[in-house]
C-alpha cells in the first residue's frame, strides 16, 4: 500500500481550474518527482498536500488518513515534513538552536525563556545535523553559512517531527550544481536509511533524471504522463508540451560542474 494517495484532487480559482482531478502514489523509501511547465499546477497540487490550501474536490491520504480539510500543523503533527523554495531559518540564531527549536514544537514543549530552553533536546538536534553533514557547524550562526549549507540546516529541522513524508519544494533552486549534486545525494541516501518518502518539485531537469525513482507530469492541471526517466523523456505528450520538440534537455549535472 502507497503511503500518499491522491484521488480526483482537484482545485479552482473562480472559473479556472488550476488542478483537475490528479491521481498519484507515493511509496515508502521512494522519491517522486512532480515537474511541468510553469501554470501546470504543481504548486496548488504541493499545497492542497501539505494544506496551505484547502481541495475544492477529492482526497489526499496520508497512511489511510484523510489529510483534505486539516490545517498544515494538523499535517505537520501527523508525519509531513516539508522544506521551502527559500530556505527558511533563523539566521540570528546558531545552526543547533534552529534544529532545537524545531524539537522543542515537535515534543510540544513551550518555554516561556530561550535561557530555559538552551539545553533543550541538544543531543537529539546534533544528531540530526551528523545526518545531514552539519554537525561540525552546530555552533555557528546560520547567518555566515553558505547558502548550500543553509539548505541542509533546513532539512535537518524538517526531520525533527521524525516525518514519513517529506515535501521539498524546488529543493536545489539558486544553487551551483556541486551543491545540488550534494543535496540530493544526501536527500536519496535518507529516501533509503529512513524509508521516507519524499515528493518534490524541481526546475532543474538534471536533478530530477538524476534523483527521481519516478516523475509525474503535469500540464495545465492535469496529469499527462507517469513513469521512470526513460519512459518520461521519450512520453510524446510530454515533449509536446514540457520539452517543446522533445530534444532539448538541460545538460547532464557531470556536464555542468566541468564547466563551472
Amino acid at each position: 500500500m502507497s503511503l500518499l494517495q491522491i484521488r480526483g484532487l482537484q482545485k479552482s480559482f473562480g472559473g479556472v481550474k488550476a488542478v483537475d482531478g490528479i491521481d498519484f502514489d507515493v511509496a515508502a523509501g521512494e522519491l517522486l518527482a512532480l515537474i511541468g511547465p510553469n501554470g501546470a499546477g504543481k504548486s496548488t497540487t504541493f499545497n492542497m498536500v501539505n494544506g496551505q490550501l484547502r481541495a475544492s474536490g477529492g482526497s489526499v491520504k496520508l497512511d489511510g488518513r484523510e489529510l483534505v480539510g486539516l490545517k498544515p500543523r494538523e499535517i505537520w503533527k501527523m508525519g509531513v515534513g516539508r522544506t521551502f523554495q527559500i530556505a527558511e531559518t533563523f539566521a540570528s540564531l546558531t545552526v543547533v538552536e534552529n534544529v532545537q527549536m524545531a524539537l522543542i514544537s515537535s515534543h510540544g514543549k513551550l518555554y516561556s525563556l530561550w535561557s530555559r530552553a538552551a539545553s533543550a533536546y541538544r543531543n537529539e538536534a546534533l544528531e540530526l545535523l551528523d545526518q545531514v553533514g552539519m554537525k561540525a557547524d552546530a555552533d555557528r550562526p546560520c547567518s555566515a553559512l553558505a547558502y548550500g549549507d543553509v539548505k541542509r540546516v533546513e532539512l535537518a529541522i524538517a526531520l525533527a517531527n521524525d516525518p514519513k513524508l517529506l515535501l521539498m519544494d524546488e529543493p536545489t533552486a539558486g544553487m551551483a550544481p556541486k551543491e545540488r549534486n550534494d543535496l540530493m545525494a544526501l536527500t536519496k541516501r535518507l529516501v533509503v536509511e529512513r524509508k521516507l518518502a519524499v515528493l518534490f518539485t524541481e526546475h532543474s531537469m538534471d536533478v530530477v533524471f538524476a534523483y527521481a525513482d519516478r516523475m509525474i507530469v503535469l500540464a495545465r492541471g492535469r496529469l499527462i504522463a507517469a513513469g521512470s526517466g526513460e519512459e518520461i523523456r521519450n512520453h510524446p505528450k510530454v515533449q509536446e508540451v514540457y520539452f517543446g520538440t522533445g530534444k532539448t534537455f538541460e545538460k547532464p549535472l557531470a556536464q555542468e560542474e566541468a564547466a563551472a
